[in-house]
Formats: C-alpha cells, structure tokens, sequence
C-alpha cells in the first residue's frame, strides 16, 4: 500500500537550507572577523619593530654624526699642526738665510749707492735705494745676480730727482732669492753632526762624576805618603848629622826644607 505524504516537506527543506546558510554565513564572517583581527596584530607589531629599528638606526646616525664631527674637529687641528710644522721647518731651513742675505747685501752694493729700504716676502726681496746714476744700479744688479743666495734681478723702477744731492737717481729692485747646493746639501750633515755632538757630551757628562772622584783620591793618598816620607827624612837626618859645636845653634834648615817638601807633595 503506497505511503503520501501530504506535509508540506519542500518549505521545511527551504527552512532548513536556509538556516544552514545563515549559520555558515555567520562563521565565515565571525572567521573573517578573527583574520583581521589577527593580520591587524601582526601588522602592529610589525610597525613598532620597525619603529624601534628605526630609533635605534636613528641613535646610531646621531653618534656618528657627533663622531664625525669630531673627526673633522681633529682633521683642523690637524691642518694646523701640519701649517705650524711646516712652517718651523720653513724657518729652521732658512734660520741662516737672513745672516747670509745681510752679508751679501754689504758685499753687493757698490760705493756709489746706498740702500733705503728693504722688504722680503717669502722668496723674493725688494729693494729700495738711491744712486749716482744708472751704471751704479746696473753694476748693483750684476753683483746680486752673481751673489749665491740672491738670484735673478727685475729693475722695478729708476727715477732721477734732479736735485742737488750725490745721489739723484731713486732705484728699485725685485729680487728672487735663492740657496746655494752646498747649503742644501749640508743642512742634514750638519744635523746629523750636532745630533752626534749632544750625544757625546752627555755621555761624557755621566761619565764625568766618576772619573772625577778618582784623581782626588790619588791626590790625598800621594799627599799621606809625601808626609811620612817628609817625617822619614827629618828623622835620618837628625840621627845622621854631627854635633854642632858649643856655642853655635844648629841650623833647622833640613828641617824645614823637608817639611816644604812633605806640605808641597801633599797639596793635590
């Protein structure tokens, strides 16, 4: 016998379906809900790692910035030590120049000119002075251009005052001073030489207290020994020597004569 069923099925099944897409619609939102919760953590964390990496980087760049600016701080001393150096050694090379230019400059100048004025800056030299006439500062130019520390010469000016004076003509020279190769040459010779000779006398200045006690000790034994020889010789000739006659003292010459003797060897 056939079974029909008059309930209505297909609404419940509708029902039914319908709840199970409602549920699954709510756990896909709930899970979609607890994805973003959870990559919305992740990225924070992630931020305030980058945001401490990036204090920390920005830390370090601040030290190495002040270390920087430090380091430039010391490249200018450093510049300026270097400038200082080179110019103590500038000044010690040329520490004999001015006496040698002075020098030179006595024998260069001719009788019939006188200098008025003179100025060095670096490597050159100006001159400025009064003249007979013309020939003299010619002959003036040729004594510096032979001189070994004085070298090439430009005539800068020659005027003729026109006065009464023995010297009209007002000249002036611009001169390229220069060093003789020997100077040169000789200058760590003579270094070296001095070096040596300090080295020398402080060894001799420590070897001198102990040499010196020596001698002051052969001094005061020599002197001990020239007084018991002195005492020796008064005694034998005292004993050696004949009985004065009655009536005439004995002279003490001996005596006294080897007693000068004993202090004279004595004194050191």
């Amino acid at each position: 016998m056939a079974h029909i069923n008059l309930l209505p099925w297909r609404a419940e099944r509708r029902k039914q379906r319908q709840r199970e897409f409602i549920g699954q619609l709510i756990l896909s939102l709930v899970a979609a809900l607890v994805f973003v919760l959870l990559w919305a953590i992740w990225m924070n964390l992630r931020i305030d790692n980058q945001n401490e990496r990036n204090a920390y980087l920005q830390g370090e760049i601040k030290q190495l910035d002040d270390r920087i600016a430090k380091i430039k701080d010391l490249e200018k001393v450093r510049e300026r030590l270097l400038a200082r150096k080179q110019i103590i050694e500038q000044l010690q090379a040329n520490r004999s120049q001015m006496v040698h230019l002075f020098d030179e400059l006595v024998r260069t100048i001719p009788s019939s000119a006188r200098l008025a004025a003179l100025k060095q800056n670096g490597d050159s030299m100006s001159l400025d002075g009064v003249a007979q006439s013309n020939a003299s500062v010619a002959e003036y130019m040729r004594n510096i251009e032979g001189s070994p520390w004085m070298g090439h010469t430009d005539l800068r000016k020659t005027e003729n005052s026109h006065d009464s004076s023995r010297m009209p003509y007002a000249f002036g020279l611009d001169v390229a001073l220069s060093r003789p190769k020997s100077d040169e040459d000789g200058g760590g010779a003579a270094n070296g030489q001095a070096n040596g000779q300090a080295a020398s006398g402080q060894a001799a200045g420590a070897s001198a207290p102990a040499a010196a006690g020596a001698p002051a000790s052969s001094a005061t034994s020599a002197g001990r020994q020239a007084l018991t020889d002195a005492a020796k010789a008064v005694v034998t000739v005292s004993a050696n020597k004949p009985a004065a006659p009655a009536g005439k003292p004995a002279p003490a010459t001996p005596a006294k004569s080897a007693t000068a003797a004993g202090a004279t060897g004595a004194k050191p």
